[in-house]
């Protein structure tokens, strides 16, 4: 079991599709940093900002915890926010209900499929010609 260091940060690591976050929540005032740069700055899309804010959302603690984040790969901001929310059970282990509910919890374990040999794509076929 994970917990707090003396510093009063939870690291944690969050993974979706190819991305890998490495995620560290203090008790704070609410800023979210990204490889440096202020959320904002970095996702520019409202949805991935979205996602990422969405488990201090359901637990009602947005604006209580500062994060920063190294993360490379498709899929970051999903890959964020499953960081945050496994670091906010080890600050406090009763919000796992909470967030389990709100399918946060558990890794989506789905990936790009391979391409295989013979075929356009992983599935797409070539078309077929008949001369």
């Amino acid at each position: 079991m994970k917990t707090v260091d003396q510093f009063g940060r939870a690291f944690t690591l969050g993974k979706r599709k190819e991305a890998v976050a490495q995620v560290w929540v203090v008790e704070g005032d609410g800023h979210v940093i990204v490889n440096g740069k202020p959320m904002a700055e970095y996702f520019s899309l409202m949805k991935d900002r979205e996602s990422i804010l969405y488990p201090f959302q359901v637990t009602d603690l947005l604006g209580k915890y500062n994060v920063w984040t190294k993360v490379k790969g498709g899929g970051q901001a999903d890959a964020i926010a499953h960081g945050i929310t496994k670091a906010l059970i080890i600050h406090d282990s009763d919000l796992k209900p909470i967030l389990r509910a709100a399918n946060l919890v558990t890794r989506d374990t789905r990936v790009v499929e391979r391409k295989k040999p013979g075929l356009a794509k992983a599935r797409k076929r070539y078309t077929w010609v008949k001369r």
